[in-house]
């Protein structure tokens, strides 16, 4: 059940990401799953060492520190996908 879980919250942090940057992602939803999944496993990562990995009630921080991950994980694998699939495939 925690790698479904992982994929779900995945997927929805690395969608959440794709919003808060600018401009268009030109990756696949089984790109931003993955991407999300990394950037909670870095945000997660940070957070339990700061001290704040496991609090009372809900983890804002952590929390937090997951969609930052996803986001720079996204900003960063964008281009990274795009050089290796040939360009950026734009379409109007």
């Amino acid at each position: 059940m925690s790698w479904l879980w992982a994929i779900i919250v995945g997927l929805v942090l690395g969608v959440l990401a794709r919003a808060i940057l600018p401009g268009r992602q030109n990756i696949p939803l089984w790109l931003t799953a993955i991407f999300g999944i990394i950037g909670s496993v870095i945000g997660n990562a940070v957070a339990s060492g700061i001290g704040v990995g496991d609090t009372a009630g809900i983890d804002w921080i952590r929390h937090l520190l997951q969609l930052a991950g996803a986001v720079l994980i996204v900003a960063l694998g964008t281009p990274l996908y795009a050089k290796i699939r040939g360009g950026s495939r734009r379409t109007a």
